[in-house]
This record gives C-alpha cells, sequence and structure tokens, in this order.
C-alpha cells in the first residue's frame, strides 16, 4: 500500500436487527436509538465504523496492510513504533522513533 488512495470511495452497509440492540444510547441507559417519526432504529457513523473496524481486524487479522492504526487499549507509541519499522526506520539510541515521525 505504498501509493495514496487517489480517489474517493463510498459503500452502504446494510443489515438487518430484529429484537436486538445494534447502537445502544450511553445517556439513556443503553437503550436503543430509535426515531420518534419512524419507530426505526439508529445507528450512527461512529457505531458502523467500529463495526467496519471490528470486521477487518478479525477477518485479515495481521495481514501486511491491515493493521488498525487506533485500537483499544494499545498506546500510540507501540503502534508509531510498529508503523516506523514497517517502513524501515528503526530506533537507535540517539534517535527516537516518534523523533523520526517528526
Amino acid at each position: 500500500m505504498s501509493e495514496t488512495i487517489k480517489n474517493r470511495y463510498e459503500f452502504v452497509v446494510l443489515f438487518d436487527v430484529e429484537n436486538g440492540n445494534p447502537n445502544g444510547d450511553p445517556d439513556a441507559g443503553n437503550m436503543p436509538r430509535i426515531d420518534p417519526e419512524s419507530g426505526l432504529g439508529l445507528v450512527t457513523d461512529v457505531c458502523l465504523k467500529r463495526k467496519i473496524r471490528n470486521y477487518v481486524e478479525t477477518v485479515k487479522e495481521e495481514e501486511p496492510g491491515f493493521q488498525i492504526y487506533i485500537r483499544e487499549d494499545v498506546p500510540l507509541n507501540r503502534s508509531d513504533r510498529t508503523a516506523c519499522e514497517s517502513l524501515g526506520i528503526h530506533e537507535t539510541d540517539e534517535k527516537k522513533v516518534t523523533e523520526g515521525l517528526k
């Protein structure tokens, strides 16, 4: 993946949930988000992004080019170090990886 994405990609995610809570509202005791006019459930963009990230992590696991940079319970310094090592930037005594990023 050395080439930068040059085009914009849009996609649609369709899913159906029956008797479930795909996107609970933490401000309302984790009750489902519901459109008051139609009575249909709502799913936020953040929830969809998390579902897609989880899917990519599950399906592609440690395959090169598919690692998620910002992950839960993983410090950014560790992600920085892993990314730099994959690009051939190695930490030395006089130069830290984070300084190499700057």
